[in-house]
């Protein structure tokens, strides 16, 4: 219709010469803009990068975890359900980074929105310190300062469990019973580097939000080999973490950001804000690029690549 509303009208045969049938636009009809079309499946990618990396948390965290670490979180935890666990490990033994991986596995497979962390009094800034630290968690709620949560905290509720019983339940729904041996440390490692190669490789999301972060309006300039100030944040970007994030705000410009783990506290240099799938800068560009040109998926593009000689069309799905 005319201005593009949407109306009805009753058509008759002297009617028929001047209809037309509209092909731009429509799904499959390859006419859109190759770039754009490019750009909105790398953020259709990232997005679903947990379907790829069976260890996503771990190559978005900053921590190098140990094998049993990994075999209680990927393999016992995240493949069981429901999902109710008790998870008791001498001190030390990196309980944190094993709750921490969870939670942010369990949010990049959109099963988990937001997660409420109780420890006692005086771990709550611990907890805090970790989770922001390594990457792993988003804001927590903190009311251990209050005298009289405090003090409820601190109160003593042994008496209230049969130590004996739940001995029992631990040595029946124990994940290990054991000490790993050298062959099984070996297949861990094994996999984790197959892991690595078959990871969302950090130099793709940069080269994706550094053209998608430009066409929304942002400033970027390079500070230090791959890495990177961000000068300004555009208010759709701002505005869109408000809408969707579930963890820290998008701040209005990042002093560094790097991509790639090994860079974010080089030797000698300033820290940088590790930006990956889940950080929440990240998550907005992906999501305001694919509301603009998600319907660049339907239409299809034709993508031309100059050093190709063939002359056949080859098809990408």
């Amino acid at each position: 219709m005319p201005l593009g509303k949407v109306a009805n009208e009753l058509l008759y045969r002297h009617d028929e010469p001047r209809l037309e049938v509209v092909e731009q636009g429509r799904p499959w009809s390859f006419d859109g803009d190759g770039a754009r079309f490019r750009l909105v499946s790398e953020a259709h990618r990232i997005r679903l990068a947990h379907l790829f990396d069976p260890v996503l948390a771990v190559h978005t965290s900053l921590v190098d975890p140990l094998p049993h670490q990994i075999t209680a979180v990927y393999d016992a935890m995240l493949t069981r359900q429901p999902l109710r666990f008790l998870l008791a490990d001498d001190p030390g033994a990196g309980k944190t980074i094993m709750a921490g991986l969870l939670m942010k596995e369990l949010i990049a497979r959109g099963d988990l929105q937001r997660c409420l962390v109780m420890c006692s009094g005086n771990l709550a800034e611990q907890w805090q310190d970790e989770l922001h630290r390594r990457g792993e968690g988003g804001d927590q709620l903190g009311y251990g300062e209050r005298p009289d949560v405090r003090a409820r905290l601190t109160e003593v509720v042994s008496h209230t469990f049969d130590l004996a019983q739940l001995q029992e339940l631990l040595e029946e729904r124990a994940l290990a019973h054991d000490a790993m041996d050298a062959s099984r440390v070996h297949r861990i490692r094994e996999n984790m580097e197959r892991a690595e190669a078959r990871r969302l490789q950090p130099h793709y999301v940069e080269s994706f939000f550094l053209e998608a972060f430009g066409h929304l309006g942002g400033s970027v300039r390079q500070r230090e080999p791959r890495r990177y100030e961000i000068t300004h944040v555009p208010a759709p970007v701002r505005h869109r973490d408000r809408l969707i994030g579930i963890g820290e705000p998008v701040l209005p410009r990042y002093e560094r950001i790097a991509f790639e783990k090994s860079l974010v506290a080089p030797q000698g240099q300033p820290l940088a804000a590790f930006v990956c799938p889940g950080h929440p800068l990240l998550d907005a560009v992906i999501d305001l690029t694919l509301e603009r040109y998600r319907d660049l998926l339907r239409r299809g593009a034709v993508l031309v690549d100059g050093r190709d000689s063939r002359h056949g069309p080859l098809a990408l799905h």
